[in-house]
């Protein structure tokens, strides 16, 4: 008997899966429990649309990350700090400060979670940062920090 698991089944698959067992084991115990259900027809056409419609999904979002990282690679942050009397900043820029920046001058929203900062920026000049975008989708930020 061929049944679609409606969750994860130790020994057996996870969910979505279509896989063949015993009638009795099918009857008795997986579709009793709604652990599964029989796989006729409709029931694998529903399964096939929903994995094209998650690949379909998937591709969109991934074309729209590199859209950003295209639209990134133009685009200059400005962040004024203010410094002590050696030239040092008070404090660093983080990933916060870069992440709000970009908001209110691009309209461009990005979490602070993806942006990398390998080491603190203490001092005034241009940086890079890489910002992760989506799975082996990554774009970089030009940086200035400036005085304020």
């Amino acid at each position: 008997m061929k049944v679609i698991l409606l969750a994860d089944v130790k020994g057996q698959g996870k969910k979505n899966d279509v896989i063949e067992v015993s009638d009795g084991y099918g009857k008795n115990f997986l579709i009793p429990r709604k652990l599964a259900k029989p796989a006729d027809a409709q029931s694998l056409n529903d399964i096939k649309v929903k994995e094209e419609s998650r690949l379909h999904r998937i591709q969109v979002e991934k074309q729209e990350a590199q859209a950003l990282a295209e639209r990134l690679k133009g685009i200059l942050v400005k962040i004024p700090a203010s410094h002590g009397a050696d030239g040092r900043l008070y404090g660093s820029v983080t990933a916060k400060d870069v992440s709000e920046r970009l908001q209110a001058d691009f309209g461009i929203a990005i979490d602070k979670r993806k942006i990398t900062v390998s080491d603190p920026i203490k001092a005034y000049g241009k940086y890079e940062l890489e910002v992760k975008l989506y799975t082996e989708v990554t774009g970089k930020i030009n940086l200035l920090v400036c005085e304020g």
